[in-house]
């Protein structure tokens, strides 16, 4: 197993300005690259929060190695706010959010998430709920398809549900590596040599574990757990995630679409106060050394802001659209 590389760690850590006796979350624990980092940088305290119970060893060793300055809260992060209410917890300085699959997620043939190793058909984050193979063995061929195309933007989506609902009739899929070969099947492998199973895969990772939801309120959570000048720094790894990242951060700082990139954003006096000030408008990407040194970064994109005094909107990603 590969080990566990942080993505973008510098950039995040520029984004949210660790401080002494500040208070932050990870709201994405995993193997803790984030958590150890925040600690490393400043004498600070940090919430950890996973849906994974498998992390908590992980957490176990930076409680010793750092006392009384790190806890689990296991659970999701689109939760936050509940879980570090629960906590006693009123206000935090920074929040980091990495989204997506963790890569020691995906190198255990165990989870079913890669087609990669041969596994159990699986999936799931937190481990409890349908599982990918209780989708595709069951999921009419249609919503399939829709699924496959939306969140994995498959143009063979119809050919791939049509031929999954095909084999399930006479063997139902249980295994990562079934899946991937019948998905190989329909779908030709790409000029840049991504594996034909790709895009069905990170549609099916998607659905299972309601990730586009997850973000949406992890997102409204985070604005409303940071105190004013906290921030949040957000890291995506593919465009439906950097979608709805760039949308919150836009349409929270008071943003609006425009017609024309050349024209003023318009502004309307009846809006609510803006409750981020969006410092860069634009995704920070990893620099050379680490597209190097971690495949990984090569999708990733950082955005980052900064909370105001505003209440925080109502209503999540949509609030101020």
């Amino acid at each position: 197993m590969q080990p566990h590389i942080p993505v973008l760690i510098n950039e995040v850590l520029d984004a949210l300005q660790p401080r002494d006796n500040g208070l932050y979350v990870d709201a994405t624990f995993g193997a803790g690259g984030y958590t150890r980092a925040l600690l490393e940088a400043a004498q600070c305290s940090v919430w950890a929060i996973d849906r994974d119970p498998n992390v908590r060893c992980h957490c176990e060793a930076l409680e010793k190695e750092f006392p009384g300055r790190v806890g689990l809260l296991q659970g999701c992060f689109g939760d936050m706010a509940n879980l570090l209410h629960g906590a006693g917890v009123d206000g935090v300085d920074g929040v980091a959010i990495d989204l997506g699959v963790s890569s020691m997620q995906l190198d255990d043939p165990q989870r079913g998430f890669s087609f990669r190793f041969d596994g159990p058909l699986d999936m799931r984050m937190g481990q409890s709920g349908r599982s990918a193979a209780d989708v595709v063995n069951s999921m009419d061929e249609a919503e399939l398809a829709d699924i496959i195309y939306l969140y994995g933007e498959e143009r063979a989506s119809r050919k791939v549900a049509r031929i999954i609902v095909e084999r399930r009739e006479s063997e139902p899929f249980s295994r990562t590596t079934e899946l991937a070969n019948v998905i190989r099947k329909v779908v030709r492998k790409s000029k840049d040599g991504i594996d034909p199973a790709t895009r069905t895969f990170q549609a099916l990772r998607i659905y299972v574990n309601d990730e586009l939801g997850e973000i949406e309120r992890g997102l409204a959570g985070g604005e409303a757990v940071l105190r004013s000048g906290g921030r949040l720094a957000v890291v995506a790894f593919h465009s439906l995630e950097d979608k709805l990242v760039k949308r919150f951060m836009r349409n929270h700082s008071g943003g609006q679409a425009r017609v024309s990139r050349h024209l003023p954003e318009l502004s309307n006096p009846d809006e609510a106060a803006p409750t981020f000030d969006l410092i860069k408008r634009s995704g920070v990407t990893a620099g050379k050394q680490e597209l190097r040194s971690n495949p990984r970064s090569r999708s990733a994109r950082l955005r980052w802001a900064v909370r105001t005094a505003a209440p925080a909107l109502p209503g999540g990603v949509e609030a101020a659209v």
